[in-house]
């Protein structure tokens, strides 16, 4: 046990790949929009700059050989509305995203968001503030684990499917099992986020706070 974290915190530090296995499945099931229109794109960003949490996420095309490397393609963001999903092939997306990553006011909680960040800086200009990295959280309380999956094991009480990570996320058309998966991930980082803020661990300097640029 953890002596720095809180005592109220009655939840286990792990949990086995049996005890996760034997969880019920999850997918998100609410409106998940794969920004392609202007129409689309004003709107989400009408609803992300509403937001004052967002599930960050993104997914980057699969290397299968050593030394092999690709940067992001698309970039999922979740609301407590919707989760849109930018595909960064599009470029007249990045000025939005942008404008969601550098927005002091809106908290953007995900897993690795450094190393999320250093790629995406590859694709597109922008100066982050106010990112939550969720795995630090985690941490700082004395979870020894800190994937997503995992993380919403032990949180939430359910199991994430990872069955399309490694698919073509560089497809110009995502399958309906790809889109549900990026929506899924962005909106489990903005569920755990508010569930650690349900349990008071997110109040404290140490609790990974949000950073800033």
């Amino acid at each position: 046990m953890n002596p720095a974290a809180p005592a109220a915190l009655q939840i286990a530090r792990t949990i086995s790949r049996e005890d996760l296995a034997n969880l019920p499945i999850r997918r998100y099931e609410g409106r998940i929009v794969v920004v392609a229109t202007r129409e689309e794109l004003e709107a989400a960003q009408t609803d992300l700059r509403h937001e004052t949490i967002v599930g960050l996420d993104t997914e980057t095309r699969p290397a299968f050989r050593k030394g092999e490397s690709h940067l992001p393609c698309l970039v999922q963001a979740a609301t407590a509305r919707a989760v849109y999903l930018f595909q960064l092939r599009r470029t007249e997306v990045f000025p939005v995203l942008a404008e969601l990553l550098a927005d002091p006011r809106i908290t953007k909680a995900g897993i690795s968001l450094k190393d999320d960040l250093r790629a995406l800086k590859q694709v597109f200009d922008f100066k982050e503030q106010n990112m939550l990295d969720l795995g630090t959280v985690a941490r700082s309380n004395g979870l020894g684990q800190t994937g997503v999956r995992n993380l919403a094991g032990i949180l939430l009480g359910f199991r994430i499917p990872k069955g399309t990570k490694t698919s073509n996320w560089a497809a110009r058309e995502l399958s309906p099992a790809q889109i549900t998966y990026a929506a899924t991930d962005a909106w489990a980082c903005r569920e755990l986020y508010l569930r650690f803020q349900n349990l008071g661990l997110l109040s404290s300097p140490e609790s990974g706070a949000a950073t800033h640029a």
